[in-house]
């Protein structure tokens, strides 16, 4: 096994880092609007079985508090079939990065830099990630907390001013659950469980890393629902400024909505802002995939100094992430229909169960 990073991160930083990666690309992308107007409901059922699936997480994390998840699968499941698994994972991890960098590559791109090279913007997203990792998950984690605070009171601001516009009209919110709950529990099980709440699998190669295991589950549970009840409002409040026909058709709809912001004819064009927010947000979601993918790969491959894979494995997520797809839609078509089934729901929820039950089996053994 290879020895972790000497550096430790606190509670309130691993509170952190889940606030700013669970934000990260949902509140730029238009989760869970396959549920209309109950799109609340379906992202407060997701925070539930996410939260669930955290328990999963953190029940293998105390049969093995010193290890990331690529070294107890390696333990758990056997030599072999462990490190296929922990293979597996680094490429799932590197993969959705290259997923959330095309995101925040496609945003810059439609609001910013139409006419700038998608390559280009990714790079310089991607450059400033590497930079990042190179310098470790403490560093990231202490930047977090210098711009989490600027992100809520940016926040707040927009909220109140698209209050004050008033362009919020409640009646756009209703009827509640006007076709049933079939619709609400579809978007749940194909969406808003595995994107962001599933997503929190990429923690399970940070955990080892809290000076104080103790409070690790409640600071992680904290900053999971209050991630949620953020995504609620935020996708609440864009039904009730757009309208639901508007925010299924619109690529980032958060946009459109502060888009609309004008406050006594002079106050507007506020988008850029929220859009430097939004970049904060990915930069530190892409970070936190990519640092598990690059500590992962050196755990796999018994390297002992990670630094020396950052760069090509950086070059790796760039590339893949113009690949990935010769459009935005086919883009999205993708992570809703491929890579929900046959990455997140097996790498999410099937594997990190049977390892449970593995696990759990054998210290019972060895107890006996």
């Amino acid at each position: 096994m290879k020895e972790l990073e000497p550096v430790k991160i606190n509670a309130r930083q691993l509170f952190v880092l889940i606030v700013l990666f669970e934000h990260g690309s949902a509140i730029v992308i238009p989760l869970g609007i396959g549920a209309k107007q109950d799109v609340w409901l379906a992202i407060l059922l997701g925070l539930t079985f996410g939260l669930l699936l955290f328990l999963i997480y953190y029940c293998l994390y105390r049969y093995y508090p010193d290890a990331p998840l690529t070294t107890y699968a390696q333990h758990i499941a056997g030599p072999w079939i462990g490190n296929v698994l922990a293979f597996i994972y680094v490429v799932y991890f590197l993969y959705v990065a290259a997923r959330v960098l095309r995101d925040f590559g496609e945003l810059l791109l439609t609001f910013a830099y139409p006419e700038t090279p998608l390559f280009l913007l990714n790079s310089i997203m991607m450059l400033t990630v590497m930079y990042g990792v190179y310098k470790g998950i403490e560093v990231i984690a202490r930047t977090g907390e210098l711009f989490l605070t600027f992100l809520y009171l940016l926040a707040v601001s927009g909220f109140i001013l698209v209050i004050s516009a008033g362009l919020v009209d409640i009646h756009r919110l209703q009827p509640v659950l006007e076709e049933g709950w079939e619709r609400v529990w579809k978007v749940v099980f194909t969406e808003t469980l595995y994107v962001p709440f599933g997503e929190m699998i990429v923690f399970t190669m940070l955990f080892p890393y809290m000076n104080n295991p103790g409070k690790m589950k409640q600071a992680a549970i904290t900053g999971m629902v209050l991630s949620g009840i953020n995504l609620a409002i935020i996708m609440t409040v864009n039904i009730a400024v757009l309208g639901t026909d508007a925010v299924v058709r619109s690529t980032f709809p958060l946009l459109d909505t502060i888009q609309r912001i004008r406050v006594a004819n002079f106050l507007e064009r506020l988008d850029v802002f929220f859009m430097i927010a939004l970049i904060i947000g990915g930069f530190f979601k892409i970070s936190i995939f990519f640092y598990a993918a690059v500590v992962g790969t050196a755990d796999v491959f018994r390297m002992q100094n990670h630094q020396r894979l950052i760069y090509p494995l950086g070059l790796m997520v760039l590339l893949l992430s113009i690949a990935i797809a010769s459009n935005y839609p086919e883009h999205i078509k993708e992570g809703l229909k491929i890579v929900t089934i046959y990455m997140h729901v097996p790498l999410q929820i099937v594997i990190p169960l049977c390892l449970l039950l593995v696990a759990a089996i054998r210290h019972r053994i060895f107890k006996q």
